[in-house]
């Protein structure tokens, strides 16, 4: 079976009356003799397409879903296809071909063999499929058991969910959510710059793009902002510096395309963090895309470009209407790519995986061995973790208090001072509901920030019976 991801470049050559109604990038399956139907009818790979192709309008509107999803689908067929065994074969036919794959694919050859939770995530895709091409007639029967669960929302209610028989448990979920604690924060933001775990310049270091990949980061871990977020961030939409150095960060308004679920949202980024962004783009990245005659393919042409938009190729576009496909062809009136990281020749820079996977090792080799292995997301667990530390602390709040009592318009500051730190960190974040941030911190090390704040605000000795209990066991 061959996976094609669509594209309509040329279709006006393809013999067709209309432009076809799919999506760019849409993954589409197909058989290996190139045909969709034969004496029998549509052949299971045109009801595969359908589901795919729905997939947009029913809770899965990322690309990276859709190519999962497709890889599954492709997976499950090829196996039933090996064995002589129709997609939508009678139920207990295809629960003993499912309990030969699940075999397969837990305990099989290394080559094809699947963690716990791609496994979980494969048996999510096929019950789906299943489900659905059932309700629309394709298939007789659903060749999953399910089995009805009360559990407790993090909220405390209790509600029914149904959990398929087919998956397996999977390890806790605390120990894949890392974060950095400070000092290893420092140490790679340090690395980033090409200096020393003291903050001198490390005289052996032969890497380049040390600005960039400094400032870049470092907004990352003062923003909570995802890799596709801080990688297709415009030099335009980055906030202006203010005048006077606060404690108060500044707010950082994310275009919808970008974000996760199309669901544009507003965070924030401390004073420190921006200066060093607008350093590097004062600086090193005017020195990389001066004069720069990088030309991407269908390249979008930016004049007279603001805070808010430009004319793109003559036409007026707010930046908050560009997907992360869009960006990367947009070219900066002066030259270059108009985002925010570029690389040699004025290039969009997008590999952060590789930067700080080549960062921590090199850390881990030369100057802690114990340095965890970093990749794009630990960044937002790290802003999640610290920036709850200090609302939980206070530190942002007593900033706002001041900014407020000397006079300040900041509506942010005045937020500050009246949310709930749980609330203001749900937004940051991007979360739909507070339950959702409540799930996804008590993964992480919540306990040891509020038993410190508890003694930071009176001493051990000053916690009453109840925090103590509250805590005991847990730290």
């Amino acid at each position: 079976m061959i996976l094609h991801y669509f594209s309509s470049v040329g279709w006006d050559q393809w013999g067709l009356c209309d432009r076809p109604l799919i999506r760019e990038a849409m993954p589409v399956l197909i058989d290996k003799d190139l045909r969709f139907e034969d004496a029998a009818g549509p052949r299971p790979t045109t009801v595969m397409n359908l589901w795919l192709r729905e997939l947009p309008i029913s809770g899965a509107p990322s690309p990276k879903s859709w190519r999962t999803y497709a890889q599954a689908l492709k997976s499950w067929a090829e196996f039933l296809d090996a064995r002589r065994i129709q997609v939508f074969a009678e139920r207990q036919q295809l629960r003993t071909a499912l309990s030969l794959y699940a075999e397969y694919r837990l305990s099989g050859p290394l080559e094809v063999r699947l963690s716990p939770a791609s496994w979980n995530l494969a048996v999510k895709t096929l019950s789906s499929f299943y489900q659905w091409a059932a309700a629309e007639g394709f298939a007789p029967t659903v060749p999953f058991s399910y089995v009805r669960q009360s559990v407790s929302r993090p909220d405390g209610v209790r509600t029914e969910v149904a959990r398929n028989l087919a998956t397996v448990r999977t390890g806790n979920a605390h120990a894949t959510r890392k974060y950095l604690e400070r000092p290893y924060a420092d140490l790679l933001m340090h690395a980033l710059a090409g200096n020393d775990p003291a903050g001198e310049r490390d005289l052996s270091f032969r890497g380049r793009e040390t600005g960039r990949n400094a400032a870049v980061i470092g907004l990352a871990l003062s923003s909570g902002l995802r890799s596709q977020e801080f990688t297709h961030l415009t030099v335009y939409e980055v906030p202006p510096l203010p005048r006077r150095r606060s404690a108060v960060p500044v707010p950082l308004v994310l275009a919808p395309p970008t974000a996760k679920g199309r669901k544009g949202r507003s965070t924030w980024i401390d004073y420190e963090a921006l200066a060093r962004v607008h350093d590097y783009i004062a600086w090193d990245r005017a020195a990389v895309v001066e004069a720069s005659h990088w030309r991407p393919r269908d390249l979008l042409l930016i004049e007279a470009p603001t805070h808010d938009g430009a004319l793109i190729n003559g036409t007026r576009r707010r930046w908050h209407s560009l997907t992360p496909s869009e960006r990367l062809r947009l070219v900066a009136p002066g030259g270059g790519s108009a985002l925010l990281a570029v690389q040699s020749g004025g290039k969009p820079f997008i590999d952060w995986a590789t930067v700080l996977r080549r960062t921590a090792r090199r850390i881990r080799d030369r100057y802690e061995p114990s340095f965890p292995h970093v990749h794009p997301h630990v960044t937002r667990h790290t802003f999640a973790m610290a920036t709850l530390e200090r609302l939980v602390r206070g530190y942002y709040q007593q900033a706002a208090q001041l900014a407020v009592d000397t006079g300040s318009d900041d509506a942010l500051a005045l937020y500050l001072t009246k949310a709930d730190p749980l609330l203001v960190l749900r937004d940051l974040l991007g979360h739909a509901s507070a339950a959702t941030t409540q799930s996804y911190l008590h993964l992480l090390d919540t306990q040891r920030i509020y038993r410190d704040a508890y003694a930071a605000a009176g001493g051990v000795q000053a916690v009453d019976a109840g925090a103590v209990a509250e805590f005991e066991g847990e730290i």
